[in-house]
């Protein structure tokens, strides 16, 4: 059953542009110059509101660009949720807030991260050409380096179980999927960052496994709830994931649980990885872009973790986007070829 959602979701991939939430004029003309017509953004969690939402959605569209999705930074990557700790229902009931303003302001989709215990990384490394790029050593974690990022918690009192992980989830989305389904907000779910390592004291048995995600989506049981599949983080994983890229698309986009994709390299899988660009890893990008193509994807692929290209963020931008549609170009080409 697809997705129920406010906005006409045109067919085909569309690539997208992570914009600031209130962008400047020259935003606005950059992301139009690469031939980009959608958008996804982050807002504060203080100006949460369906009227600054409509806001954001209006502006957007009177230069030409079409919000897809809206994060809110209060209630993504939340421990309080993901951890039952101290303020879980409050959150929850602030997140579903956060859904019935999205659809209250037409705007279709949002992205989560369920990760247990956050995001972590060592200390930056280099990848081609001497760019600075998000790295993730377990080593150097051991040694001290690095650690702890968004969304983490490190003062734990507990070793957690696996099965209080997927308690945790299952109250969540058992409350959240009618608000999403009445309010028709897509919400995709984003791997854990790194995958499958235990972190803090916290395991991760749900977002970093095919399985997982698999059993995650039978709980869950609603259209609205899908994937946010951030190929980097899929490919840090590598053969722990217990299914590829290409199988991984195939089977959650073919029963169009695929909303959204990050489009990231990485030049090789645990225990140690750089992020690198989106044409210089081990993985050949091309193929998730075909298979993406396969199963009729219509949601947003976006850049992600772009390393540093000079002086100027734009440039890894541009770079980054123009080879996602020049690989888009070629997999519609030879889908009717």
């Amino acid at each position: 059953m697809a997705a129920k959602s406010h906005m006409a979701i045109e067919p085909g991939m569309k690539v997208a542009a992570q914009m600031a939430v209130e962008p400047s004029e020259e935003d606005f003309q950059f992301v139009r110059q690469m031939g980009v017509e959608y958008a996804v953004v982050w807002a504060d969690a203080a100006k949460a509101s369906a009227e600054y939402y409509t806001e954001r959605r209006e502006d957007f569209d009177r230069h030409g660009i079409k919000l897809y999705g809206m994060g809110n930074s209060g209630v993504h990557n939340v421990a309080a949720i993901t951890l039952n700790l101290p303020e879980r229902d409050e959150k929850v009931e602030e997140y579903k807030r956060h859904i019935r303003n999205l659809g209250a302001a037409d705007i279709p989709y949002t992205t989560y991260a369920h990760m247990a215990n956050g995001v972590w990384s060592t200390p930056p490394e280099t990848t081609r050409g001497g760019a600075q790029a998000r790295a993730f050593d377990i080593d150097k974690l051991q040694e001290g380096a690095g650690g702890a990022g968004f969304g983490t918690v490190t003062e734990l009192h507990h070793d957690y179980e696996e099965e209080e992980l997927w308690d945790n989830f299952t109250s969540f989305a058992r409350e959240v999927a009618p608000v999403a389904e009445e309010a028709r907000v897509r919400i995709g779910i984003h791997p854990d960052d790194p995958p499958g390592v235990k972190l803090g004291r916290v395991p991760r048995p749900i977002f970093s496994s095919f399985a997982g995600y698999k059993r995650a989506m039978e709980i869950a049981n609603s259209p609205n709830i899908g994937l946010c599949l951030c190929i980097g983080c899929w490919l840090e994983g590598g053969e722990a994931m217990g299914e590829g890229v290409e199988e991984t698309i195939r089977y959650f986009g073919g029963q169009e649980k695929i909303f959204k994709v990050h489009y990231r390299n990485v030049d090789r899988p645990l225990p140690h990885f750089v992020e690198t660009f989106v044409d210089d890893g081990y993985f050949d990008m091309y193929r998730a872009m075909k298979v993406l193509q396969e199963v009729g994807f219509d949601g947003t692929l976006i850049p992600d973790h772009i390393p540093h290209m000079g002086d100027d963020p734009r440039l890894g931008t541009a770079y980054t986007i123009a080879y996602m549609r020049a690989l888009q170009k070629r997999a519609e080409e030879e889908s009717v070829g």
